[in-house]
């Protein structure tokens, strides 16, 4: 290691990369799909004491209700689980916000919900991370930078959502109330590449859903005085994917409705999800949804409800976040690691952290890979090797590396 003060060199003494992997196999036994409740509270049980550790008051906090479109095409209210939030030192002139999510993709009906070491050094299972690693590696992080000198210089806000792998949708005004006025943001999804490089520039992204309904006749008899939802809907879908082109992806997902095979289907469902480059790309996809509407509408004769919009604005590198990618690089250079970024077309709670206006690194997770299958696999070196590069970045940030 180099160009580390004595201070620095006592604070990463304390990070224990054993205890780090026996709380992620720990909490990687307990399934926490995002629609597991109870799952979630268990593991919100689990990391409430780990998180009270440190000095501020943990709280559990009820997200927000949201709309969603069922499969009748009505709009219901729903609610996730519960989020976890601490807030330390409140008071403080110079403030970060540091998030993860205790959600996983794997449902309690998933067959992937056991470990299992590939190799000495390389465990596999679910959420090892995606990102239970991550929060071992934030929490580690926090409690080696308690102990350095300036760590009274800064306070940090810290929350554990439920719902980041939907989206965040119960959470996101969570997400904005707390970026407001933070000096820096780190988020601890895993690394975009095995070798630890950094998420730079992020794509937006939208989820949409498009009710039409249409008027059903007998599909013998008399089916010209039918409209036909799912044909329209059809049109629709393949209206979407053309409007596809550099700096936009269309990822038209999923049909629900239709009728018995002598009806002539009056409801269908379309959902689809967007990928913009920018916000440019975003707003001309809006008016070329609308036109795109409204020509299917007048040919086939149904109605369409449009439902849903962008949830992540597209995250750019303005000159703040470079700021801050050059400390992140900086201080991994001193770590002996060499940190490189580059654009995804994934999205997180990065995005939403950006687009208040805050600077913010969101892969300071641990290095690994196969996320959302069940090939799913942790480099187990990368957990104190991640907890040290975090440790240091808010070190240097209470020192007024961000001033």
């Amino acid at each position: 290691m180099q160009h580390l003060s004595p201070a620095e060199s006592r604070m990463l003494a304390a990070i224990n990369g054993a205890a780090m992997l026996a709380r992620v196999e720990r909490w990687c036994a307990i399934n926490t799909g995002t629609g597991n409740l109870t799952g979630l509270s268990r593991l919100a049980d689990e990391l409430a004491p780990a998180l009270a550790l440190l000095p501020g008051q943990v709280r559990r906090v009820n997200g927000a209700a949201f709309s969603q479109v069922d499969e009748a095409g009505r709009e219901i209210d729903r609610q996730f689980g519960q989020h976890l939030f601490l807030s330390v030192r409140p008071g403080a002139n110079r403030r970060v916000l540091l998030t993860g999510h205790m959600d996983t993709v794997f449902p309690a009906s998933d067959p992937f919900q056991t470990l299992r070491w590939l190799d000495a050094g390389t465990l596999n299972g679910p959420g090892v991370a995606d990102m239970k690693g991550g929060i071992a590696v934030m929490l580690a992080a926090l409690e080696a930078f308690e102990t350095h000198p300036s760590a009274s210089e800064i306070g940090y806000d810290v929350l554990l959502n439920s719902d980041e792998e939907v989206g965040s949708p119960s959470s996101a005004p969570l997400i904005a109330e707390l970026a407001a006025g933070k000096l820096a943001a780190l988020t601890f999804e895993p690394a975009a590449l095995p070798d630890g490089t950094l998420a730079g520039e992020r794509a937006g992204s939208g989820n949409y859903s498009l009710v039409i309904r249409g008027r059903s006749a007998h599909a013998g008899r008399n089916p010209e005085d039918g409209r036909n939802a799912i044909v329209a809907a059809a049109a629709l879908t393949i209206g979407l994917k053309s409007l596809e082109r550099e700096g936009l992806r269309v990822n038209p997902a999923r049909i629900d409705g239709g009728s018995a095979n002598n009806v002539v289907p009056d409801l269908a469902i379309l959902r689809f999800n967007i990928r913009p480059q920018s916000t440019a790309e975003a707003e001309a996809f809006e008016i070329a949804l609308s036109h795109l509407i409204e020509a299917v509408s007048r040919e086939h004769g149904v109605s369409v409800h449009r439902h849903g919009g962008i949830s992540r604005p597209p995250k750019p590198i303005d000159p703040p976040a470079q700021r801050l990618f050059d400390l992140v690089r900086q201080c991994g250079a001193d770590l002996g690691q060499d940190i490189r970024w580059q654009r995804s077309g994934g999205v997180c709670d990065g995005n939403n952290i950006a687009a208040c206006g805050v600077p913010v690194v969101d892969t300071l997770g641990v290095r690994g890979g196969a996320i959302h299958s069940p090939d799913e696999y942790l480099i187990v070196a990368s957990l104190a090797e991640r907890a040290a590069l975090s440790a240091l970045i808010l070190s240097r940030i209470a020192d007024g590396a961000m001033q």
